[in-house]
């Protein structure tokens, strides 16, 4: 059969076009990227419906209940930057297990060791990333923090520059973003003792250096000889209601080199000198 010349580039652009749907389709993460949409598409229509679905009492008569919508408000933002290491092989397998409802758990941003940043979670949308959680008086950690994770194994793995370069950057923008104080930059072991242990081994000095949380001084003077431990470290915002626990935690961060739960003199020197900064 013979075409036109301008059958033909119809032809041509038609056949174009299918390949970029079918390129799009058949993308690595089409089928997570729909899912993210429909949910928030569904999260989006709890927030338009006026007025909010099951958001007032209902012991009284509907004709005693009103809603009349203020012009002042804003998106809740966070206020506490959580940092994470995987403890898994690689980037690939944090962003599988981050694509399983089994396993339910997630995180803002994934850190690979080359310094590439996977954003997963929109900033203002809570992660399933800090779990069962305190710090302060704040017991609901996911709803208040963005997580971070960096694919680190949690045992042998070090810290690459590239991977510290990047979250550093990435801190830098969270804070000037979200107004988010130096104090509130803090591990997953400082929020949940006992139960978790990361980052291990990790360089906070270098980000309390840049402003991102705290770090002791070169030179530590004695505490007052009525110091209490147990108040300091509850003061910077340890659970001390496992004390033990509270102790590791604090050492796993500011310490590295013995995590016993266990205070020597050089620990509480340092703890001393961390709590003058809160």
């Amino acid at each position: 059969m013979l075409f036109s010349k301008s059958s033909k580039s119809l032809s041509i652009s038609a056949f174009s076009l299918v390949l970029i749907l079918s390129a799009c389709g058949s993308s690595k993460y089409a089928a997570t990227e729909k899912i993210y949409k429909e949910k928030a598409k569904d999260f989006s229509k709890i927030i338009n419906t006026t007025p909010p679905v099951g958001q007032l009492y209902d012991s009284l008569e509907a004709s005693n209940q009103e809603w009349i919508g203020s012009v002042n408000f804003g998106i809740r933002k966070p206020n506490f930057v959580v940092i994470h290491h995987t403890a898994q092989d690689s980037l690939a397998q944090t962003v599988k297990t981050f694509f399983s409802t089994k396993a339910g758990t997630s995180a803002h941003y994934v850190i690979s060791r080359d310094g590439k940043v996977v954003h997963m979670v929109n900033d203002y949308l809570r992660a399933n990333h800090a779990g069962v959680s305190k710090w302060g008086k704040d017991t609901d950690l996911n709803s208040s923090s963005i997580g971070i994770e960096l694919d680190n194994n949690g045992l042998t793995d070090p810290w690459p520059d590239a991977q510290i370069n990047s979250l550093l950057k990435l801190l830098a923008t969270l804070k000037k973003t979200y107004g988010i104080p130096t104090a509130n930059f803090i591990g997953h072991a400082d929020i949940a003792p006992k139960r978790k242990n990361d980052p291990k081994n990790f360089p906070w000095k270098k980000l309390a250096d840049k402003g991102f949380g705290y770090w002791y001084d070169d030179v530590l003077k004695n505490p007052p000889a009525d110091f209490n431990t147990e108040m300091a470290l509850k003061y910077i915002g340890y659970d001390t209601s496992n004390l033990a626990a509270a102790i590791t935690a604090f050492k796993i961060h500011f310490i590295q080199s013995d995590i016993t739960p266990t205070l020597t003199p050089v620990d509480i020197l340092v703890l001393y000198n961390v709590y003058t900064k809160y």
